[in-house]
């Protein structure tokens, strides 16, 4: 899914209005503190220095900057001036010195500047840097205004018109409080799409902080109770910086309004509470508000609180009291899930019906009452969103926010969030982070596979969250595909084996387990044919197959891509995600059609063929791609069986146009009755309209020995041996051990993309073992120099470990900055270990790299794959506590024109073939052909007799004897049946399998 919260940091500031500068100034208001007045004290200069730096989506999103003379200043001489022409984003920054204690500003009203007009009414983004170890490492707060004025004017913009980022940190916050007393600096966003010059002058603080700009009223923002209850809302005084106030606060309070009948419902109750001067920050006071109890069965009823707050600032919300839903069928847990629905759904209002439709992003409810006022569905975190700060409990918190405000609407629907945990909950600070997919399907391990997703589960259902966007089912068919690694691999009989990690996400395919705290929805995605997609005919930006066109004959659409799919609507998976790239199905006159606008295959096969149980939802803005205007993207994907659509900030738009389609009849409501049928299906079956809230009862397993002890498992088992000339390793503790190499000691690195954030980032990113770490770990004798530049005299071996850096989807696409080659830092670091002693080379990448050039200067090679964060995993292979068991996923080519290569070409002539896996667990059977002979028999026998594990073993003996003859010499001629007997492995052909391995023997 595409995550692009960087870019969207602009939309979140709606509403907020352009302020002049009010130049009279009160009688009492201390005169203004200059910050910058661009004369030349403050160079140009980058963190951890005082200075101005620019910054942008890429290089040329970085305006020009310069201290320009003019006879118009409004301060002194000069003005700072600036150029751009930005693509994406970019903007300028004013750090202070980290070295430096920061600035304190809590006693002043706002922040002011000249800023020269041209009255093009684009709006600039003026940022705060607040707490945090220095300006890089702060919080955000936001305002704008608009540049809807010609020549020079001075802006004001109040410190309490400043909001909380809540698309990005780059810290996991630190209080979400505009403390002032801690500040680090400026930042301003320019607008984005055009060509544009500006001019700025004169930044100052001004005017005299009130109480009201740091004392706070903080309120219960929804009080759901049961009928006849007494309702207490709590009214909580917070002062910045914890200091008692100065002044007296008071609170009038009024019920009044809402859907609940005065006098009859509940008592109404007004009155005041008063704060004296001197109370302490924390301080509560409790407003009672009794309630009747008349027995009719009835939906939810609101009582809203009206409040009015003198000495402080007042809630952003107004309190609602909400007596619960009662009586009602839907209510009964006893009742079976299909009679809940049926009764639940005919009560439902239009606009009721469209918000469960509707799924936004958790960073754009600047206004959580949207929730409710929506009427919406569901919540989700892109890859990056996280509360803050990055914590289980945070998380928890953050959800049952998010879960209270849904308790005020009319039946009390629970939202359903969803996250993407592709390997482990990796959104979370200290998660469990397994190898990614494309290591999961090297481990050819089933059962370890359904474990990854149980770890995950426990893990993302311990943090308040019910549903994972995971697992990838696509067949990765072409290595320059940056979601390459997302994949199990090339082979749609791998990806079937490895969908237990579906019963690791949910429990039992008939989905009774889903109600359990250990269990999530999963997702299979991306429906159908993403994995298959053409190089160069992607239309996105500058990616080059990611979201592109996958031509097939409808044989090759059903043999390899919608394979994975029968098998996981078998497991009983709860929801489907249409992929964004485009089918042409060869003969069926369309050309290419995105897939969230094919009914024929989402309607026609996946529920109607398939019989898929569940409902689908939207990737990320997905339905933006499909031709026309808002309008026809909603009636095309809805009427194509999408069920619930992801619009990440524009849900409301979302709503209202689904709601007029089907008014105008150009969506059916039977349409509508089945999407939301569907949704609240899986919806009961989580058990969330008994228990909305975080069941935290299993977050103190998050990241613990146990649940790493499963991803230290995976990544051994992850880790596939191409090469091991003369037995090098396993390596020996009593050998002095050389390490080298940029993916050594990089958490980074080793866990890729979808870590943390979207693309993932280099550097100790998340607590775990790196691959040096766990070398360390194992007992041997270890000296790490990462770019080789340590002196290799002395050690008895070499183990280098290069590879790429991180990315996710289309940004990793080869053509996009990115290739298949080795870095010049790795490639030197290889050939001067290399050439210095005998050496291991461990590639860390979501894809196989080129190193055909230099692997007769390598005695072992090894494809780590992204092992995630437990580094001692691969260390237990390196070191042989575990063996070498892995097998290749994917062909590993020779070369980049070789592309697309995969098992069952009918030109096949790789670096290695599919399949190859060299072992340290067990010697060659001897005997040769005879020996081949008698194993394809035995495995016939086994075949016939249903005895997989027997012919699975029997197979695995055959490949060893195959292996051991070729060594490094693998010709065509013995690498396409090598591969063709790993496909008739994974299908149970036990027999065939043999028999095409005696065929690669004589070959070799």
């Amino acid at each position: 899914m595409r995550r692009t919260a960087l870019l969207a940091c602009a939309t979140l500031l709606t509403g907020l209005l352009p302020l002049a500068a009010q130049t009279a100034r009160a009688a009492d208001d201390p005169a203004p503190a200059p910050v910058d007045r661009f004369e030349g004290e403050v160079p140009f200069a980058e963190p951890p220095a005082d200075g101005i730096f620019t910054w942008g989506g890429d290089t040329d999103d970085r305006p020009a900057l310069a201290l320009r003379a003019r006879p118009d200043a409004p301060e002194g001489e000069k003005v700072l001036a600036g150029t751009y022409d930005i693509s994406g984003w970019g903007g300028f920054t004013h750090d202070f010195a980290s070295a430096l204690p920061p600035h304190d500003w809590s006693a002043r009203k706002g922040i002011r500047l000249w800023w020269e007009g041209d009255g093009t009414g684009r709006r600039i983004v003026f940022e705060l840097k607040d707490g945090g170890a220095h300006g890089e490492a702060s919080e955000l707060w936001q305002t704008s205004f608009t540049d809807d004025f010609t020549g020079w004017r001075q802006i004001e913009l109040p410190f309490d018109r400043f909001v909380y980022r809540t698309d990005y940190q780059p810290v996991g916050g630190i209080d979400q409080i505009l403390g002032l007393t801690e500040m680090w600096g400026y930042a301003v966003t320019l607008p984005a799409g055009a060509k544009g010059g500006f001019a700025m002058d004169g930044v100052e603080l001004y005017g005299r902080a009130d109480q009201s700009a740091r004392v706070s009223l903080t309120t219960d923002a929804v009080v759901p109770l049961k009928e006849g209850a007494t309702a207490e809302v709590r009214l909580t005084l917070g002062t910045r910086g914890s200091a008692p106030t100065d002044e007296p606060v008071t609170v009038a309070y009024e019920t009044g309004g809402g859907t609940a009948t005065s006098g009859t419902d509940y008592t109404p109750v007004r009155g005041t509470v008063t704060f004296p001067a001197g109370t302490p920050s924390g301080a509560t006071r409790t407003v009672r508000v009794p309630t009747a109890k008349d027995r009719a069965a009835e939906h939810a009823e609101t009582v809203p609180l009206g409040l009015t707050v003198t000495g402080a600032k007042a809630p952003a919300e107004t309190p609602q009291i909400v007596i619960d839903a009662h009586g009602l069928p839907y209510l009964d847990p006893k009742l079976p899930v299909e009679k809940r629905v049926a009764d639940l759904v005919p009560r439902m209002s239009l606009e009721e019906k469209a918000g469960q439709m509707t799924q936004a992003e958790r960073g754009a409810m600047a206004n959580p009452g949207d929730i409710a006022g929506q009427a919406l569905g569901s919540l989700l975190s892109g890859g990056g969103s996280t509360p803050t700060p990055n914590t289980a409990g945070a998380w928890a918190k953050m959800i049952d926010g998010f879960q209270l405000r849904a308790q005020a609407t009319r039946f009390q629907i629970p939202l359903i969030y969803g996250v993407d945990a592709v390997h482990g909950h990796n959104n979370l600070a200290g998660a469990t982070v397994m190898p990614h997919n494309i290591g999961i399907g090297a481990a050819r391990d089933p059962a370890l596979a359904r474990r990854t997703g149980a770890v995950t589960a426990a893990e993302v259902r311990a943090t308040g969250v019910p549903w994972d966007f995971a697992p990838c089912l696509c067949i990765t068919r072409d290595e320059r595909w940056g979601r390459s690694y997302e994949s199990f691999g090339e082979d749609p009989a791998l990806v079937e084996s490895m969908e237990t990690v579906i019963q690791g996400l949910q429990g039992s395919a008939d989905g009774r387990d889903l109600d359990r705290s250990d269990k999530v929805l999963a997702t299979a995605k991306h429906f159908v044919g993403d994995g298959g997609t053409a190089f160069g005919s992607s239309t996105t930006g500058t990616y080059t197959i990611d979201q592109g066109v996958t031509k097939v004959t409808r044989q090759e659409l059903e043999a390899v891509h919608l394979a994975p799919y029968r098998d996981a609507v078998d497991r009983g998976v709860g929801s489907v995600m249409p992929s964004y790239s485009s089918l042409d199905l060869a003969g069926d006159g369309r050309g290419p059609v995105r897939m969230h606008a094919r009914g024929d295959m989402i309607d026609g096969v996946l529920k109607d063929r398939l019989g898929f149980d569940g409902f689908v939802i939207s990737d990320w803005n997905g339905i933006d791609q499909i031709p026309g205007d808002r309008a026809s993207d909603v009636r095309t994907s809805v009427n194509a069986g999408l069920d619930m659509i992801m619009v990440p900030y524009d849900y409301k738009e979302f709503r209202t146009a689904l709601v007029d389609e089907v008014r105008a009849g150009r969506v059916p409501q039977s349409r509508i009755d089945d999407a939301v049928s569907r949704i609240l299906t899986q919806k009961f079956r989580l058990g969330l309209f008994e228990k909305p809230y975080a069941d935290t009862r299993g977050a103190a397993a998050i990241g613990s020995a146990g649940h790493r002890a499963v991803a230290r498992e995976a990544a051994a088992k992850s880790q596939v041996l191409l090469k091991n000339d003369q037995g090098l390793l396993p390596l020996r503790k009593s050998q002095k051990v050389y390490v080298a190499g940029s993916n050594a000691d990089d958490i980074g690195n080793q866990t890729g993309g979808w870590t943390l954030t979207w693309q993932g980032a280099s550097g100790g990113i998340t607590p775990g073992t790196t691959i040096l770490e766990g070398l360390r770990g194992a007992g041997g004798d270890v000296t790490y120099s990462e770019d080789a530049s340590a002196p290799t005299t002395g050690h008895d071996v070499g183990v280098v470990v290069v590879g790429e850096t991180p990315y996710a989807e289309g940004v990793g696409d080869v053509g996009n900055g990115h290739d298949l080659e080795l870095s010049a830092a790795d490639k030197a670091a290889v050939d001067k270990v290399c050439a210095a002693m005998k050496c291991a080379v461990l590639i860390v990448s979501g894809r196989p790299q080129l190193v055909g050039d230099r692997l007769d200067g390598i005695d072992a090679l090894v494809a780590s794959w992204l092992p995630g964060t437990e580094g001692a995993g691969v260390a237990d292979v390196l070191y042989g506590r575990r063996p070498f068991t892995g097998q290749l996923p994917v062909t590993w080519p020779k070369s980049e024109a070789q592309l697309p290569v995969n098992v069952g070409d009918t030109a096949y002539d790789p670096q290695y073939p599919y399949g190859w896996g060299l072992t340290t667990l067990t010697k060659a059977p001897g005997g040769g052909a005879t020996t081949l002979k008698a194993l394809a028999v035995a495995a016939a026998a086994a075949e016939r007799a249903g005895a997989d594990g027997t012919g699975r073993a029997l197979v695995a003996r055959a490949r060893l004897i195959v292996q051991q003859k070729a060594g490094q010499r693998i010709t065509a001629a013995l690498a396409k049946p090598f591969a063709d007997a790993e496909h008739l492995l994974l299908t149970g052909r036990y027999g065939a399998a043999a028999a095409r391995l005696s065929t690669a023997w004589h070959a070799a």
